[in-house]
């Protein structure tokens, strides 16, 4: 995710030792493990993934409700990746914790992991993060109480969890604007090689009884055997594709959108919807009824399967002749699934050290550079082995050096409110007029009310040299409770319109920006964070080695900037800037 591995924080976690001298564990934390029987597994002697969902969905359950003291349904899960397949004569550990609770909802965070009780090794299996809503009781609506974070990898999650919420609350629109662009472009006709494997051919069609030990302790299916059944008809239809036994590797994010009970009919409908060169996507339908009554909704679900030779590399797969209507509808919507799959998994859960520098903005993967904005700058804030390097004039300048990288932070306190100086310091146009860094800066594009690229100028530290070019988004965030600060963070991106020139040297930023808390009404905290690349190490080096107070002096004109203007945009919205 983002700057990191959306599960690293969960896998290892440093001892938290209390004042008692107990060792702290999470209080909404629960525990499964499992030895892998043959009963578990494929024809393949791996764990089937369907039995894995089923174990994840049971512990994350529990763990909601756990916090929430009362039954809770499983609302939609994030994407999962699975990166290894689990043998039979292994043990599958599953941890799951609540990371941040809303008005009725709660993101619970689920880190799968295996172990060989032979050879005495562990991997990482998937992790994945899943929403519960908890189901009202008797006195009405249930509004739940607030995860109280105490170890910094809670408080990571936690700020994290509401930057998650936030896609997915806009996830679907995303979806539909990338699909119906996608509709006026052109697909190469698949009929054109001359062996494709007819679409029709892997349609494949179930039905199941929903039975009592099929439904959890609330009478409803459980949302883990829902998905199990799913996974088993998406494997048989990348079956028939490939003639193979197929390897599921992930499951795009998905929404429940209604219940299911004991006594209905599950109608389970997969088809491929198209075959890339390495993998393929089924698209998988769970629909409901009982007696005479219409099909109920109840989830859909885009799979995406490979099919491993001797050395577990991807085979490459025969092509798909779609049918001809709603099959090149499909096979259009599942390319451009693809361009946002590739999206998600580039931007948002690669490690920061497999990011570039700049990464290409485009409107349909806006939300999530958003996103690696925001959470590097959450990532990079939680840090807390910050050292102080020097002080002056009431601004202090840390330093943090880590995997052979060098961050540094400046802090100062000024008696402006927050909202005020996050609406000042939102407008880069303006820093110019405190910061002598910048030279020019104008608006390229304002993707939306929270986000705005920026192209930057700034003077050579050099005599003669060349001035440097940033091209930066910056994406802007109001704090969900009163205890999280204002964010404004910056990263460079690359525009088509807006390519190197001559005339510049174009400049990076990996992750930047400022956190304001208000730790009054008019006292406010501001922290300046940077992981310094070349192209900005070059302006505060020689204050990081104490050789000059340049940074100090650009600071304390901020102080000045912010305290002059405290009453001028009083009556203006950040939206007007």
């Amino acid at each position: 995710m983002a700057a990191e591995d959306w599960g690293s924080q969960l896998l290892e976690e440093p001892m938290f030792i209390l004042e008692n001298g107990e060792v702290y564990r999470n209080p909404t934390e629960v525990k499964m493990s499992q030895i892998v029987m043959p009963c578990h597994a494929n024809h393949c002697a791996e764990l089937s993934v369907g039995q894995l969902l089923k174990w994840m969905d049971s512990t994350a359950c529990l763990s909601a409700e756990r916090h929430a003291g009362c039954s809770c349904v499983t609302a939609s899960v994030d994407d999962i990746h699975f990166e290894h397949t689990i043998s039979v004569g292994q043990v599958v550990h599953i941890k799951a914790k609540v990371n941040r609770a809303f008005t009725s909802s709660m993101e619970v965070g689920i880190v799968v992991s295996c172990e060989d009780l032979f050879s005495d090794q562990q991997c990482k299996v998937c992790h994945a993060f899943a929403t519960f809503v908890a189901r009202r009781t008797e006195a009405g609506k249930v509004q739940l109480k607030q995860v109280i974070p105490h170890t910094q990898a809670e408080q990571m999650e936690y700020s994290l969890a509401a930057e998650r919420r936030r896609m997915r609350l806009i996830h679907a629109e995303i979806i539909t604007d990338l699909l119906s662009s996608s509709s006026s472009q052109t697909t190469p006709e698949c009929e054109e090689y001359q062996v494709a494997v007819p679409a029709e051919r892997t349609r494949v069609e179930s039905v199941e009884l929903v039975l009592p030990p099929h439904a959890n302790h609330q009478v409803s299916t459980f949302g883990g055997q829902i998905m199990a059944w799913m996974e088993n008809v998406a494997t048989i239809a990348a079956s028939r594709l490939c003639n193979a036994h197929p390897t599921l590797r992930t499951i795009d994010m998905f929404h429940f959108r209604g219940p299911s009970h004991i006594g209905d009919r599950l109608v389970l409908k997969a088809i491929v919807n198209n075959a890339f060169k390495k993998s393929m996507e089924v698209g998988v339908c769970a629909e409901a009824y009982q007696g005479g009554e219409p099909l109920r909704h109840i989830n859909s679900a885009f799979m995406t399967f490979e099919v491993l030779d001797h050395d577990k590399k991807p085979r490459t797969l025969p092509h798909i002749r779609p049918e001809p209507v709603d099959g090149k509808r499909r096979l259009k919507e599942a390319i451009a699934r693809k361009k946002i799959r590739l999206d998600r998994k580039y931007i948002i859960s690669c490690k920061q050290t497999e990011v570039p520098l700049s990464v290409p903005w485009e409107p349909s993967n806006q939300m999530y550079l958003s996103y690696n904005n925001v959470s590097a700058l959450k990532l990079l804030s939680a840090h807390g082995n910050w050292v102080l390097t020097s002080e002056k004039n009431k601004v202090s300048l840390y330093t943090l050096e880590e995997n052979q990288k060098l961050c540094f932070k400046v802090e100062m306190h000024v008696n402006v409110p927050a909202e005020q100086v996050f609406v000042l310091l939102s407008d880069l146009r303006r820093r110019k007029e405190w910061d002598g860094h910048y030279e020019e800066c104008e608006v390229i594009i304002q993707a939306d009310e929270d986000d705005t690229i920026y192209q930057v100028v700034t003077p050579s530290v050099r005599r003669g040299g060349k001035d440097q070019e940033f091209i930066m988004l910056a994406s802007r965030r109001r704090p969900c409770d009163p205890s999280e600060p204002y964010l404004i963070a910056l990263r460079s991106v690359t525009l088509p319109t807006h390519p190197p020139t001559e005339d510049l040297n174009r400049g990076e930023v990996l992750c930047a920006g400022f956190s304001i808390l208000e730790e009054s009404d008019n006292l406010t905290k501001i922290t300046y964070y940077n992981q310094a690349t070349p192209g900005i190490l070059q302006y505060i080096s020689t204050d990081i080695a104490g050789l000059s107070s340049r940074f100090y002096s650009s600071f304390s004109s901020c102080s000045e900037f912010l305290e002059r203007n405290r009453d001028g945009l009083a009556s203006h919205s950040p939206s007007d800037l």
